[in-house]
C-alpha cells in the first residue's frame, strides 16, 4: 500500500512512475552551492562512503549486498576504495531511468532481510512488473531542483515495495532495526555529493 511522503517532494517523476505504491519510505535533502548540472555529475563520482562511520555501517548491513564483498577480507592497512554509483551497479543495483539534470532512479530487488541479503537480477523491463512473492523491490532516487542561480536542492528518497504479506512482515522487522543507520548513511551520502559538487563548481569558476 502506498504510504505518504515524509514531506512534499519535487521532481520525483521517475520514482512515482516505477514505485507508485510502497510499503516503506525514507527521504532526505540538502542544499548545495552548485548548479544542477554540476551536482548531477557529482552523483556518479562522489565517494558515497567517504565518512568512516558510514563505511562501517555499510560494512555491517545486509542492504545493499555488495557491501560485504566490497569490504570483507581487506587488510586494515589497505586503503579503502571509493564507493561510487558504479560500485552499486556492480553489485546488483540497476539504473532504471534518468533525466539529467533533474532525476536519476536506481533499483534493486531481493530478500534484504536474510543474512546474505540475497539479491535477484533486476532489469529495467522487470522493474515495471509486479514484485515477485517472497521478495522486495527498492527504488532509490536523487532529485534536483534549482533553488537559485548556482544553488541546488538535492533530495534522495527510498521506497520499498514487498511482493506479498509474508515478505512485508519480514521486511518490516528488518526495517525496524536498520532504518536509523539507513538514515545516517543517506545523509552522509548527500554531504559527500555536496562536497564533490561544490569542489567542481569552484574549479569551474576558476
Amino acid at each position: 500500500m502506498a504510504g505518504p511522503k515524509q514531506e512534499p517532494g519535487f521532481g520525483d517523476v521517475l520514482l512515482d512512475e516505477y514505485f507508485p505504491a510502497f510499503d516503506a519510505v525514507e527521504r532526505h535533502k540538502i542544499t548545495i552551492a552548485a548548479p544542477p548540472a554540476t551536482v548531477f555529475a557529482a552523483l556518479r563520482t562522489a565517494d558515497l562512503a567517504g565518512h568512516p562511520i558510514v563505511a562501517l555501517l555499510l560494512a555491517i548491513r545486509a542492504l545493499p549486498a555488495f557491501v560485504t564483498s566490497h569490504f570483507a577480507g581487506r587488510p586494515t592497512t589497505r586503503a579503502r576504495a571509493p564507493v561510487t554509483l558504479a560500485s552499486f551497479e556492480r553489485h546488483g543495483f540497476v539504473v532504471l531511468a534518468e533525466d539529467p539534470p533533474r532525476e536519476i532512479l536506481i533499483g534493486i530487488q531481493g530478500r534484504f532481510w536474510t543474512p546474505t541479503a540475497k539479491i535477484d537480477a533486476l532489469s529495467v523491463a522487470a522493474a515495471r512488473t509486479p514484485v515477485p512473492a517472497g521478495t522486495a523491490r527498492a527504488g532509490w532516487n536523487f532529485a534536483l531542483r534549482e533553488e537559485a542561480p548556482g544553488r541546488t536542492v538535492l533530495s534522495t528518497e527510498t521506497r520499498v515495495t514487498c511482493g506479498d504479506a509474508a515478505a512485508r512482515r519480514r521486511f518490516r522487522w528488518y526495517w525496524f532495526f536498520v532504518r536509523p543507520g539507513s538514515g545516517l548513511i543517506r545523509r552522509a551520502m548527500l554531504a559527500s555529493i555536496r562536497r564533490a559538487a561544490e569542489r567542481g563548481a569552484e574549479r569551474a569558476a576558476g
